[in-house]
């Protein structure tokens, strides 16, 4: 009679955990579909410029399979991959499609094409929101924009979408309260973006000029930004001329490097889709990600002569 009573509750308790495990599992997936109906949901695909290539550029063979983990990242590099792989990444979300010219084969010749053919065949889906993302509200150019205290009234789209005013390319804002000066805008912005420096293009050494308006276009921001009367414009890149533009206009320019100027949204974004899929997949923002280009200091005259 012990023998039986033990015999149950060990198989009670297998049945609870396996139970346990059952529900777990369900909890902690999604399929594809779903995940890109919420990314679509939050950046409608429509709001992209019409030169983008965004959406989901690669799709696995197996559309049905849950999807356990997401690697976000900003460029889509071999590295990246290789992180996908390693994490178990059935889905990554590239903020840059790393498709955008028409591919005309794939083969081992360019990287570009290596990483398709990998996702390809470790049936890893990709997704790519880039301009579309810019656009919407709570997107990159929200969280660029939020280096410098605003009401939110107080900040608009330079470029407004014909689909919706309240998206659009870019933002101009004031900033609220008193005006900041110029170096303690810049401050604020590489503690915001968490860069160790930025490039500035403004006034003299023994200027200080005070920061009312400034204008935001994440990566690279000219086109956009070319005329916005403002006291700061806030991007990734600008050419030597259109620098000299600006700043001859009585304009400061903060320059942060293309992808420093959209990486740091990454992680607000981990948190959005987190809430979206009430938590069911594993989130991972990319350590392998970072911009192709890298600030070298000059080593010291001593150090060097030696």
């Amino acid at each position: 009679m012990l023998f039986k009573t033990c015999s149950l509750v060990f198989l009670v308790r297998n049945i609870v955990k396996s139970s346990g495990q059952r529900h777990l599992k369900a909890r902690t997936m999604a399929t594809l579909q779903e995940i890109v109906t919420q990314l679509r949901e939050f950046a409608p695909e429509n709001l992209a410029e019409k030169w983008d290539n965004v959406g989901l550029l690669v799709e696995p063979r197996n559309t049905t399979s849950p999807i356990t983990n997401i690697l976000l990242t900003n460029d889509l590099t071999e590295a990246v991959v290789l992180e996908a792989r390693e994490k178990n990444a059935q889905m990554i979300i590239s903020y840059h499609p790393p498709i955008f010219a028409p591919l005309k084969r794939l083969t081992q010749a360019s990287w570009k094409e290596r990483i398709i053919i990998d996702c390809i065949r470790h049936d890893i889906a990709i997704y790519s929101p880039h301009t579309s993302w810019d656009s919407v509200n709570n997107g990159v150019n929200d969280w660029l924009a939020a280096s410098l205290p605003h009401e939110p009234h107080l900040c608009r789209p330079i470029h407004e979408n014909p689909l919706n005013m309240a998206y659009g390319s870019g933002r101009v804002c004031k900033v609220s309260g008193k005006p900041l000066s110029e170096s303690d805008a810049v401050q604020l912005i590489t503690k915001h973006t968490q860069m160790n420096c930025a490039m500035v293009g403004g006034s003299r050494p023994d200027e200080n000029r005070m920061i009312r308006t400034y204008a935001v276009c994440a990566g690279s921001g000219a086109s956009v930004l070319k005329g916005v009367a403002a006291d700061m414009y806030i991007t990734g890149e600008m050419s030597h001329h259109e620098i000299l533009e600006a700043t001859s206009n009585g304009t400061c320019v903060v320059l942060l490097g293309h992808s420093n100027s959209e990486r740091g949204y990454l992680t607000v974004f981990k948190g959005i889709l987190n809430d979206r899929l009430n938590n069911r997949v594993a989130i991972h923002v990319s350590e392998s990600d970072r911009d192709p280009l890298q600030l070298v200091l000059r080593e010291s005259a001593d150090k060097t002569n030696a």
